[in-house]
């Protein structure tokens, strides 16, 4: 059995076991801190029956007018949860509280997954999300892209979105997004 309890600073210290995995992204202390303070009903961990941790989401919200969304910035699960359904509980949680009748009020949820991580992708389509774009060279380091027709799965991020009840037309969301390419520097709300 697993629930959803409010993720606090303190629960970082017991985190380890979940961070160290080669699939989780890490982050500087100031950024769990701040998404702790700035969106604290968006930051959310499942616990076991024991009250260890087995999962996190992170998230915010950001954009103006239509582009008013909530982002998912780091949703994991221990290595031991996986493949039982905790990762998809974990989405389902944020969009529920971020559909219209809850104070977020967005129109969509929105992810960055690197073009490789084909489980992951899997996983978010299961749930409703598509693929709105591919951010050329998101996860390289070094020097920017310049050419948007050249692909590689392993720096290249989809931006992956799910509407909400609020798009009744489906505005935020488009087919064949895997055929529209755009730089990093283009990606803003």
């Amino acid at each position: 059995m697993t629930s959803i309890k409010p993720f606090q600073a303190t629960d970082l210290f017991n985190l380890t076991p979940i961070n160290l995995d080669p699939l989780t992204e890490n982050f500087y202390l100031y950024f769990y801190h701040q998404y702790l303070l700035t969106w604290p009903t968006l930051s959310y961990k499942s616990v076991n029956q024991s009250g260890e941790p087995t999962g996190y989401m992170l998230a915010k919200t950001e954009g103006s007018a239509k582009e008013w969304h909530a982002h998912i910035s780091a949703v994991t699960v221990d290595p031991n949860y996986r493949r039982v359904g905790l990762g998809s509980y974990l989405c389902d949680q944020l969009k529920i509280v971020v559909e219209p009748e809850r104070p977020v009020h967005a129109w969509f949820i929105d992810l960055f997954v690197k073009c490789s991580n084909k489980t992951a992708i899997t996983l978010y389509e299961k749930l409703g999300y598509s693929v709105f774009r591919r951010v050329i060279g998101y996860y390289g380091s070094g020097n920017a892209p310049i050419d948007k027709k050249k692909v590689d799965d392993d720096v290249d991020a989809f931006d992956m979105r799910i509407s909400l009840q609020r798009d009744i037309k489906n505005e935020t969301v488009r087919k064949d997004g895997r055929k529209t390419h755009v730089l990093p520097e283009e990606v803003s709300f």
